[in-house]
């Protein structure tokens, strides 16, 4: 049955299996206009791609919309300056994209006058909270059509009788009848989910990385490149200043040269179950390892230590989809105040999968080598003061052992 109150609905609109069934099925159930909105992230010919899947799906009003700087800029670049890392392993590269694809489909939304808003999120993933939290963080009162939760598809064979009954095109199609792995790209990873990758055991298959060779197919002699920050941001390579963009790119292709960036994890899910995923993250690989070393320089210690001490909740935040709540906001402002002094150059070798820091400098350093130095320090550092301070540091324990051996 149609729904009267749903005129028009915006749809995060990829031109994959998932959205292309959900533009078909919001068209029947709802009966209403569907304005399609697909993001340019990085994730290759597939934007293209998309804008004739949605003029045959009979799509009047179609965005597609370069959004790779402000991406990287706004989102991913005030991420790592946070070093964030959830579970130890992932760097957050599907998490961070969805808050910006909400935004800007609620600004599309008041631009058509649309009544809702929808996305190809199924009701056990992470992406169905983390859209949703953006749409009503920006806009409280939005309807969301979330068909996972809706429809009586329940299985991606469904998905393909569907696609077959209503002539939808299915690319990549395995085997001949099964559907390809999940997949999600954007200029900071891609992930892969699905089908062999439900076993923890199973090992994925070499060919089913996209972006990076083997390690072992690596290039036998290392590289050495240059990085620059400012800020707590890296704005040049090797003394070519890039934009933000341009910077993840590069980086991109030269961890994929060189084996960097796989991970297989199985993380723990925001609605409670646990999951088994690969991700390819190249660039974000090297860019962190790379901003903890100019951090190592230029930031006071105690602010160093607070910040590792609040990194996970801000990856929490993160990964749970709370882009826009006050308390990531908070921690942000927190963490870019700490940034002010991250200035100067990182040296890394890259090699078999590895990212090795070989050199820093900054002119903001904190370093002394005369106060660490093995030779003749001219008087820098008194090392008599260590008495004093170990006495002190050490009072309450002395303290607390003379209390035990009375209680003896």
């Amino acid at each position: 049955m149609p729904h009267p109150e749903v005129k028009k609905a915006v749809l995060a609109y990829s031109g994959g299996l998932d959205t292309s069934i959900i533009l078909k099925w919001l068209q029947d159930t709802y009966g209403c206009e569907v304005v399609t909105f697909t993001a340019d992230l990085g994730q290759g010919d597939e934007v293209e791609d998309a804008r004739a899947k949605a003029i045959a799906g009979g799509v009047k009003s179609i965005y597609i919309e370069d959004m790779r700087e402000e991406f990287v800029r706004d989102y991913v670049f005030p991420m790592f300056r946070a070093n964030a890392i959830y579970e130890g392993e992932y760097l957050l590269g599907t998490s961070i994209a969805r808050p910006l694809i909400a935004k800007r489909m609620i600004e599309i939304a008041n631009a058509e006058g649309a009544d809702a808003v929808s996305h190809g999120a199924t009701g056990k993933g992470n992406d169905q909270v983390r859209f949703e939290f953006g749409f009503y963080g920006l806009k409280p009162d939005v309807k969301v059509i979330a068909p996972w939760r809706e429809w009586d598809l329940v299985s991606r064979e469904d998905m393909l009788s569907f696609a077959a009954k209503h002539g939808i095109p299915v690319e990549r199609k395995r085997d001949g009848s099964k559907s390809p792995y999940s997949m999600d790209a954007n200029l900071l990873h891609i992930s892969y989910e699905g089908y062999d990758l439900e076993d923890p055991w199973c090992e994925p298959s070499e060919e089913m990385w996209r972006w990076s060779v083997s390690p072992e197919q690596a290039p036998d002699t290392p590289e050495y490149i240059e990085l620059a920050y400012e800020r707590g941001d890296i704005v040049a390579i090797n003394g070519v200043s890039m934009t933000p963009a341009q910077v993840l790119t590069e980086l991109n292709r030269l961890g994929g040269k060189h084996g960097i960036g796989r991970i297989d994890i199985v993380e723990n899910r925001f609605v409670g179950m646990k999951s088994r995923g690969c991700y390819e993250t190249p660039g974000g690989s090297i860019m962190l390892k790379a901003h903890r070393a100019i951090e190592s320089l230029t930031v006071d210690r105690e602010a160093a230590h607070l910040k590792d001490e609040l990194m996970p909740r801000y990856a929490e935040l993160v990964y749970n989809g709370f882009w826009f709540a006050p308390e990531r906001e908070m921690l942000q402002a927190a963490i870019d105040l700490s940034q002010l002094n991250v200035n100067g150059d990182v040296r890394l070798k890259l090699y078999k999968g590895n990212v090795s820091v070989v050199g820093r400098r900054s002119d903001q350093s904190m370093f002394d080598d005369r106060l660490c130095t093995f030779e003749d320090d001219q008087g820098a550092y008194d090392q008599k003061d260590a008495g004093g301070f170990i006495k002190l540091n050490a009072l309450r324990l002395r303290m607390g052992a003379l209390a035990a051996k009375k209680a003896r």
